[in-house]
């Protein structure tokens, strides 16, 4: 076998055999402490116990506003992301999980039917599919698909991350937007530890360098990628901690909008939104990112990416836009190149500037 197909073979293994439960877990990397919010605690309680045991994810990759969506859950392990997206979608919408390792799959299909009764669904909105989410032809998806696609601390496990974020892109609807938590480096690993099995499994070894993950992004058609939230990661094993010392690893959000016109900087028109309220997870106040939260009836300046991120959107009828792409501005201030995220989730806050 080649290293891609070695790193698959030992990420099957890993996940398919020698994980029980995230009891079993060494680090904290691949499921980290969510502070859930009331309608996401409300649904996790509809989930069969032994899915919600089999869970392996690192943060909530679930954005608002997604009723009546077309999603599909990249790695989605023995589903507990796509039986809770199943109730936020309602019986209009439909969630597709696609995972290779059939031990997680074998747990997932076997509760399709309980799922479907517990959330009193006349036909179950939920499919499971076996597939590599590097190459979702080769599992029958077409392009253009998806409004939504989500994936909770997988695509650090894929041997080509540039091929997950392509074919994400190919799949998504024009406007949809791919949102996704993962585990990312303030440095790049060096070849000993990326091939390191205990490394790997536990979410480390594939984690990319902050800098590289935005330029593979853009590459594959994200012009402008938006952290959502983001923490410093503690690695709560001996061993570990010494496989990784001189390297920070951090848990990350984060929504990559498809629309084509966005641009590599945040460009200024001199536009601003008002956001109107509405959405249901959000009446008050709308947070599109860890830098932009609109308060409902207050006047907000953007830049030209973000206006499009909520005008040519689902988000597109809870705000009022004002201005438009005729005077060019300049760049927005702030727009630097230093590390992004956060060490702490205290470290949140509402910035007020594009960048």
């Amino acid at each position: 076998m080649n290293d891609m197909q070695d790193i698959e073979a030992e990420v099957k293994d890993y996940y398919g055999r020698e994980l029980q439960s995230s009891d079993d877990l060494k680090t904290n990397a691949c499921c980290t402490l969510v502070q859930h919010p009331d309608h996401i605690k409300s649904a996790l309680a509809n989930i069969h116990e032994e899915v919600l045991n089999r869970y392996y994810g690192c943060g909530l990759t679930i954005p608002a506003l997604i009723d009546g969506l077309q999603v599909l859950d990249l790695g989605s392990g023995a589903g507990r992301d796509c039986y809770l997206l199943a109730q936020l979608v309602g019986k209009d919408g439909f969630v597709l999980g696609l995972d290779m390792t059939e031990e997680q799959l074998a747990v997932a299909e076997r509760h399709v039917d309980w799922h479907r009764q517990r959330f009193g669904y006349n036909q179950s909105n939920v499919e499971f599919v076996q597939g590599n989410i590097q190459d979702l032809a080769g599992a029958g998806i077409d392009s253009q698909r998806f409004d939504l696609i989500v994936s909770n601390c997988v695509v650090n496990l894929a041997s080509n991350k540039e091929a997950v974020l392509q074919e994400a892109h190919r799949v998504l609807k024009d406007g949809g937007e791919f949102y996704f938590s993962d585990v990312y480096c303030n440095r790049r690993l060096p070849v000993e530890l990326v091939n390191d099995r205990e490394m790997y499994g536990e979410c480390l070894g594939g984690a990319l360098y902050w800098s590289d993950f935005l330029n593979l992004a853009r590459r594959s058609g994200f012009t402008d990628p938006r952290i959502v939230e983001s923490h410093r990661i503690d690695i709560e094993n001996d061993s570990l901690q010494v496989k990784a010392a001189g390297y920070r690893f951090y848990s990350v959000t984060h929504r990559l909008f498809k629309l084509p016109g966005l641009e590599p900087a945040c460009e200024d028109y001199g536009q601003a939104v008002i956001y109107k309220g509405g959405v249901k997870e959000q009446p008050q106040a709308f947070r599109l990112d860890d830098h932009h939260v609109f308060q409902q009836g207050k006047v907000s300046p953007v830049c030209g990416n973000t206006w499009m991120m909520l005008a040519e959107t689902r988000y597109r009828d809870y705000f009022e836009f004002i201005g438009n792409f005729d005077v060019h501005y300049g760049i927005f201030p702030g727009c630097g190149v230093e590390m992004p995220y956060k060490e702490n989730p205290e470290d949140e806050g509402e910035a007020g500037a594009c960048c």
